[in-house]
């Protein structure tokens, strides 16, 4: 049976499917965690890769976990960082490289990190998330045959050993307060690479699977075949979690197949280059995710919205969408205030909750 439900180790129930902001850093850049929660913005995901290098865990466990840290009361996914290790250290091999027993960081040229599966889980417990990611091997894009396969065996490999560090931790917590684990589907756009990879997670066993690599093709066009090659070789009872897709077209395909989490920078991150996403319906009651064209983006900053009266929006219920005029957002990002950059991520994110919240109401 298919999940309904995120469970938080706090007991909470947040019906899916869901989509957590990237709080990277333990921070949505221009937003403090109450302007998050007035999106009704049910979670966030930090990266662990970042928080281990930049926050340490002594901080955290005096805190109690990432969310008091940060005083948020939602969800939270905690991140690997094995997307970090493909950006920065695959993309230069000076500042590392990935070997058997896990990644070699050389943040400068007298200080080397080694980050293992192990200390991932170590540190992502020390997090205190709803949902650990196990330390993976990134495909790259483009990978040759060869490059995929060693890349989905260390895979596996870190998985197995993900999932025994995990069962060390959890030992004495109860079945129903330990956090969820989840593994990440490898192989890049080899196929077979895809069920293989998945077919030897379940012999490990996790909590759910997470469409792991670059989900675009080399022309530019999400790999929606991967996708549901990873949904076929998914368990029933398994949370299915597309990690960092997140333009709204693709999340509304890829619900369709199954895949109930969602995370990403867009939102955020297009908020504070002046791209806000925008229903094209007239009210909230009236978006219609069916309507291919659902949705559009707008640019504040064109000209043609500097004297607009009109909200960005109709079908949006934000603090920016019944406070203000497009004029005056477009005044606010003019004179470069970061007011427009909050306000703007703040729509983005509601639009995002809405998303979710109509995706809902069409699987009942």
């Amino acid at each position: 049976m298919s999940p309904k439900f995120f469970k938080t180790i706090e007991d909470k129930k947040i019906p899916l499917p869901v989509f957590f902001p990237d709080a990277t850093r333990a921070v949505l850049k221009t937003l403090d965690s109450v302007d998050i929660t007035n999106t009704q913005t049910p979670g966030v995901l930090v990266n662990t890769f970042h928080l281990y290098l930049e926050l340490g865990k002594r901080v955290l466990i005096k805190h109690g976990g990432v969310g008091n840290f940060m005083n948020w009361a939602g969800g939270i996914i905690s991140d690997s960082g094995g997307f970090q290790v493909m950006s920065v250290i695959k993309a230069n091999p000076a500042q590392g490289k990935v070997i058997d027993e896990g990644v070699i960081y050389r943040p400068s040229k007298n200080k080397k990190i080694l980050f293992t599966p192990e200390e991932s889980i170590k540190f992502q417990s020390h997090i205190k998330p709803d949902m650990l990611v196990v330390l993976d091997d990134f495909t790259p894009p483009q990978a040759s045959r060869e490059q995929a396969e060693d890349t989905v065996n260390r895979t596996i490999a870190w998985a197995s050993r993900c999932k025994d560090e995990f069962q060390k931790i959890y030992a004495k917590t109860p079945k129903a307060k330990r956090p969820y684990l989840l593994a990440v589907v490898q192989g890049g756009d080899y196929l077979d690479l895809r069920k293989y990879c998945a077919q030897e997670l379940v012999k490990i066993g996790f909590d759910g699977f997470g469409y792991g690599g670059w989900p675009m093709r080399a022309n530019g066009e999400f790999n929606y075949q991967v996708a549901q090659t990873i949904a076929d070789c998914t368990p029933k009872d398994y949370l299915l979690y597309g990690l960092g897709i997140g333009k709204p077209d693709e999340i509304v395909k890829l619900v369709k197949m199954g895949y109930h989490i969602f995370d990403c920078v867009l939102p955020t991150r297009d908020a504070r280059h002046q791209r806000l996403y925008v229903y094209t319906a007239k009210s909230i009651d009236q978006i219609n995710l069916n309507d291919p064209k659902f949705y559009k983006y707008l640019v504040p900053t064109k000209q043609k919205y500097y004297s607009d009266t009109s909200p960005v929006s109709t079908a949006c219920d934000c603090l920016l969408c019944t406070n203000y005029s497009k004029s005056y957002l477009s005044h606010l990002f003019k004179i470069g205030d970061s007011t427009a950059m909050r306000l703007a991520t703040i729509h983005n994110l509601r639009f995002y909750s809405l998303l979710m919240e109509k995706q809902k109401t069409r699987l009942t």
